[in-house]
């Protein structure tokens, strides 16, 4: 993905002036322990490790706000929107279930189950099962592929005959689930990840818990590393307020804005380091939300809705959200990144033609507030998820390989839970476990949790 330097700049000024924006920052030192790039999930929970070990540690953070891929604008609807992700899994194992019960934020289980539309009309339970089997049967084959073979492209794996559920099958499994299209995607990545299906989202928001849970961290908003020197004992990181000196530093930037080049390192990267970014791209996902007052499409509190397509020019919607009047409909893929480059009246007006096509044309006249994401724009993002491409899966855990005082982490590193917020929370916790290390100062800590092994059953994401 390339970006102009006039796109960088038109999408930083929108940042500066969005309704989720934290007006606030710490004074920048000039040393500390450890230097944490990126205020989001992965960047806080090092942030918090390494405070825990009482040790002095600054998170640099290139925006003005905190939490990364994780937003929540509570003031454009009558409920929260999650603009980024909005869900957390395994609440059984995962810690930001407990951390988001112990600031008192609320938690709800996702919704179980999909409505389905083929046209004007719901599906019939026939219809129904015949697309759940053709799931099953398509996720078996790329179990079977992946397992059997050289890794390959998913959609190289599945069978030939998956008539009028083509593409919706194709839209669940690959740009739903991951952003990107299964021609795109890592066979043996997709057998790799753990279950998603136990999910959870925060009736106040994810990005509002994320945010939370940054509070009382020493972050320095709108202030980007330009260049970190790491080739001695210590690191040096440059900003325009100044120089930093520390002992190590945590980079959670996007594997996007790692290849783009922005934030520069002497000496450079590996080739090494680079090559595994770079197949670990991030694929497309955007939200395009819709307030619906009076329930015109006469759906249930947080339904979730899918069409019968047999191409990837479709969406998933959960409406009502929260029992509010707010839908978000969800783009994703090829399909998503190519309406998105045509900015947010293409994705709204996308998101009422969807609607029409499958509710009638009254719909567009309810139709009282509108807005979209645009996260492949976003100059510190350039992207939703990371998503190996075929042969890309070892290439997580090459990533985080520690280069001496400098650390990477975020969610493209983890091996199986890529793509989620819980994800990066581990591999920031990780790397400042590993950064801890290196200066010697873990004996504070508690061991570090195994890696948990994937779970073989899944289901397509929800975003």
């Amino acid at each position: 993905m390339t970006m102009s330097r006039r796109d960088v700049l038109a999408a930083a000024a929108a940042l500066a002036a969005s309704p989720w924006r934290i007006a606030q920052a710490a004074p920048l030192p000039r040393e500390a322990d450890i230097v944490v790039i990126g205020a989001g999930a992965a960047g806080l929970a090092a942030a918090r490790r390494i405070t825990a070990a009482n040790r002095k540690v600054i998170v640099l953070e290139a925006g003005d706000r905190i939490g990364g891929r994780c937003i929540t604008d509570a003031k454009t609807f009558d409920a929260p929107f999650d603009r980024g992700a909005r869900w957390i899994h395994n609440p059984d194992s995962n810690p930001l279930a407990r951390l988001a019960r112990a600031a008192g934020l609320e938690l709800d289980p996702a919704p179980l189950g999909q409505k389905i539309r083929i046209g004007r009309r719901n599906a019939r339970a026939g219809e129904v099962e015949e697309l759940l089997a053709t799931m099953v049967r398509a996720n078996r084959a790329i179990d079977d592929a992946a397992r059997v073979r050289l890794d390959m492209a998913c959609a190289t794996a599945l069978p030939k005959d998956l008539g009028d559920w083509a593409g919706t099958v194709e839209f669940l499994l690959g740009a739903n689930a991951a952003g990107k299209d299964l021609k795109e995607l890592s066979a043996y990545d997709k057998v790799r990840a753990q279950d998603r299906s136990a999910a959870l989202g925060c009736r106040q928001g994810l990005g509002t818990l994320i945010a939370k849970l940054g509070e009382a961290l020493p972050i320095s908003l709108a202030t980007p590393a330009t260049r970190i020197a790491w080739s001695g004992r210590d690191v040096g990181v440059e900003t325009a307020a100044g120089r930093i000196a520390a002992r190590a530093a945590i980079v959670t930037v996007s594997s996007n804005v790692l290849t783009a080049g922005v934030l520069k390192f002497t000496p450079e990267l590996p080739r090494r380091t680079l090559d595994a970014a770079s197949k670990l791209s991030l694929g497309s996902y955007d939200h395009i939300a819709l307030a619906l007052p009076g329930n015109p499409l006469g759906l249930s509190r947080d339904d979730v809705l899918v069409e019968q397509s047999k191409d990837m020019r479709t969406a998933l919607m959960v409406a009502n959200i929260g029992g509010s009047s707010l839908c978000a409909i969800d783009v994703a893929g090829s399909f998503g990144r190519d309406l998105s480059a045509q900015g947010e009246a293409a994705l709204i007006a996308f998101a009422v033609e969807w609607l029409t096509k499958l509710f009638g044309s009254d719909i567009a006249k309810a139709v009282k507030k509108s807005a979209a994401t645009r996260w492949n724009a976003q100059p510190f993002v350039l992207g939703a998820m990371s998503a190996a491409t075929p042969g890309g899966q070892p290439s997580r855990r090459i990533l985080m390989e520690p280069l001496g005082p400098l650390f990477l982490a975020g969610e493209a590193g983890h091996e199986t839970l890529w793509g989620t917020v819980d994800g990066a929370w581990e591999s920031g916790e990780r790397a400042a476990d590993a950064a801890l290390r290196r200066i010697g100062a873990l004996k504070d800590l508690e061991p570090p949790a195994p890696e948990r092994p994937p779970n073989k059953r899944r289901r397509g994401s929800a975003g």
